[in-house]
């Protein structure tokens, strides 16, 4: 085993030592209440990201009404826990840790929702799963958190101390994402692509799977470089980038890793090319930050299944029904976060029980899910089987969707 394999295994059995001491020395407090169910989730709400956190407890929230409060012989009851500080404007490793150890230790706690950012699922994702609590995130796509061999060295195992599977996703992973966006800029033409990232775990993780993805089809890697997301202004990288006159500038990060002010300052730097980005910038936020007449029909963002307006059936009628009570169109993530509600309810009704490990068991034996997002299951890593890509262009201030690419590498044009 590399040293830098048995240096992470080692860090992973102290930290499991020391939560496990905590879990022993808490768990005994309080007994559960045998008629109560507790479904936390843990996002960053407070700060640049919670408008994104908004719609999604919004969407967990509305599948907890229309189950009434009440799944199989059990009242709900939803905490909407923030991972984020108002100092750091963000999510942090404390806060998200501090979620973590308060579901774990609740008794009543039987499904954990989250986490929005992928490196705060690094840091619950081991603790939760000590307790074999059932983790379902409606954002994280970070490929490391569950596809063995595609991820840093040790992943996803050194998140699984116990050795068995707690952590699901109800959205595609990068691995999806990455690939085939650089396939959708090769189709559109793009020669040269000038690539630039955040240094986090989702938005380098996508970065690098395009990059590697534009060498294989003949695009050429003008230069490939990271940001500091705290930066006020990127002028002088946005000189250096105009130099090099790139088809196409890809950009892996989010709204609050400064995707808006980076948009802002290529257009003020005369860059020609267009702009693409993926579903980490995909809101509205985004928009407002750059500045609408920036993105004008120049920059195209990616998302991991149907924007809202595109879903049908059950999703359509959540997009309605959501519409009636906030008076919007929701976020492309709300759907998310009211599909892994229902994944969770769904997990308990089954299990009819509140042992932990068999409402995870049951939740990661979902194979053909009908749900707002289409008829969907988790493969046996807890990633969707759902394969859908879709393109969405800038327009009049909002993002219109332009096309649906899928997974045999074949765009077809919307109607």
């Amino acid at each position: 085993m590399p040293m830098n394999i048995r240096i992470r295994a080692l860090v992973v059995v102290f930290f499991v030592a020391i939560v496990s001491v905590i879990v022993l020395s808490t768990s005994g407090c309080r007994p559960a209440d045998p008629t109560l169910v507790k479904i936390v989730s843990s996002l960053p709400r407070t700060g640049s990201a919670k408008q994104q956190s908004d719609t999604i407890v919004r969407g967990i929230r509305m599948a907890v009404d229309e189950a009434g409060g009440r799944v199989g012989p059990f009242r709900i009851e939803y905490l909407d826990l923030d991972d984020s500080t108002a100092a750091a404007g963000q999510w942090t490793s404390e806060a998200e840790a501090a979620n973590a150890r308060r579901a774990l230790q609740d008794p009543d706690v039987v499904a954990y929702i989250g986490t929005f950012n992928s490196g705060a699922a690094k840091v619950s994702m081991p603790i939760l799963n000590l307790g074999d609590l059932l983790m379902v995130s409606p954002a994280n796509t970070a490929v490391g958190l569950t596809k063995p061999g595609l991820g840093a060295p040790g992943e996803p195992q050194i998140y699984r101390p116990t050795g068995r599977l707690n952590y699901c996703r109800v959205v595609p992973a990068d691995d999806l994402q990455g690939p085939l966006s650089a396939d959708w800029a090769k189709k559109r033409g793009v020669k040269t692509v000038y690539i630039l990232d955040d240094s986090e775990v989702y938005g380098k993780g996508i970065a690098d799977l395009f990059d590697e993805r534009c060498r294989e089809v003949g695009i050429e890697v003008l230069g490939h470089d990271s940001i500091d997301a705290k930066a006020q202004e990127f002028k002088s990288l946005m000189a250096s980038v105009k130099a090099a006159n790139p088809d196409l500038v890809y950009f892996g990060g989010t709204t609050q890793s400064k995707g808006g002010q980076l948009a802002k300052d290529m257009v003020s730097a005369g860059i020609t090319g267009i702009l693409m980005v993926p579903d980490g910038c995909r809101e509205q936020v985004f928009i407002d930050s750059a500045g609408a007449a920036n993105l004008e029909g120049r920059c195209f963002v990616t998302f991991g299944g149907l924007p809202p307006e595109k879903l049908t059936g059950k999703g359509s009628e959540f997009v309605e029904r959501y519409r009636k009570m906030y008076g919007e169109i929701p976020e492309a993530y709300a759907v998310y976060g009211y599909e892994a509600a229902c994944v969770a309810l769904s997990a308990i009704r089954e299990a009819g029980t509140k042992d932990r490990r068999a409402i995870t068991d049951k939740a990661l034996a979902i194979r053909d899910f009908d749900g707002a997002l289409g008829r969907w299951g988790f493969d046996a890593n807890g990633d969707t089987t759902m394969k859908t890509l879709t393109v969405s262009v800038v327009k009049g201030g909002k993002f219109e969707f332009e096309e649906i690419l899928d997974a045999a590498e074949e765009a077809v044009a919307a109607p």
